[in-house]
């Protein structure tokens, strides 16, 4: 079987505006062929994303607060409910053919389980699913938000991966609209901030293994000269 080529973009930390509408030009790039399979990493300055089933009233904090603490809020065309993103946390944005790979959603959540569940067994966590919920969970709380678009059969948005983040931010949610589950990180389980770049490198490592593919690391210069146009799009709406 011939090996898959996805280009690995770590974009650095970025306003989620920006982020967004550097996916949506990749994803219309993708379906027409311009480019390959791309994934972005990065770090988000505080925000929170209402998905499609989400409804303002898991968000608790008001107008107000949101300002003086400098949070954001979008309503995005991903899965789920609500989500915090910050510094700390690894945000991964697969834009992924999945003609190149196989043709279902389903599998394709559990393999970006698999990702992070594989990651936390290097640093010694049990990582696991929960039937009724998508993500990954360590015993009842959960350590990686999932939520994805697919258009055409190629995907947007992902996960994300709580590293060092700081989780006093979930409280002003309800995360994914589930009550009764909790939040962590990785820093939190092992009682010390992580180093964000080994996290990073072992994150892709297990995605070159669970997708059955080469990685190879691009600097942001190579793949953003081309959307100099989505920052200024990104820009004039903020």
């Amino acid at each position: 079987m011939k090996l898959k080529n996805i280009k690995l973009c770590d974009i650095g930390l970025t306003e989620y505006g920006y982020a967004w509408e550097l996916q949506k030009a990749l994803h219309q790039d993708r379906v027409a062929g311009n480019i390959s399979d791309t994934i972005l990493f990065t770090e988000h300055f505080n925000t929170y994303t209402i998905g499609k089933s989400g409804g303002e009233d898991h968000l608790l904090a008001g107008e107000v607060e949101l300002f003086h603490k400098g949070v954001s809020v979008y309503r995005i065309d991903r899965g789920g409910d609500i989500t915090y993103h910050g510094p700390g946390q690894l945000v991964c944005y697969p834009i992924l053919d999945l003609n190149n790979f196989y043709l279902d959603v389903h599998r394709y959540l559990r393999d970006l389980e698999e990702v992070v569940i594989r990651c936390l067994s290097h640093y010694g966590i049990k990582g696991h699913r929960e039937p009724e919920f998508t993500g990954v969970w360590v015993d009842d709380e959960k350590i990686c938000a999932i939520g994805v678009k697919v258009s055409r059969w190629v995907t947007m948005h992902g996960f994300a991966f709580n590293v060092n983040t700081d989780l006093s931010h979930f409280g002003r949610i309800i995360p994914c609209g589930i009550f009764h589950k909790g939040v962590t990180s990785l820093s939190e389980l092992k009682g010390s901030p992580r180093d964000m770049d080994s996290v990073k490198k072992l994150v892709a490592e297990n995605i070159a293994e669970v997708f059955c593919a080469g990685v190879e690391l691009v600097p942001p210069s190579e793949l953003l000269g081309k959307y100099d146009k989505v920052m200024e799009k990104a820009h004039a709406s903020t």
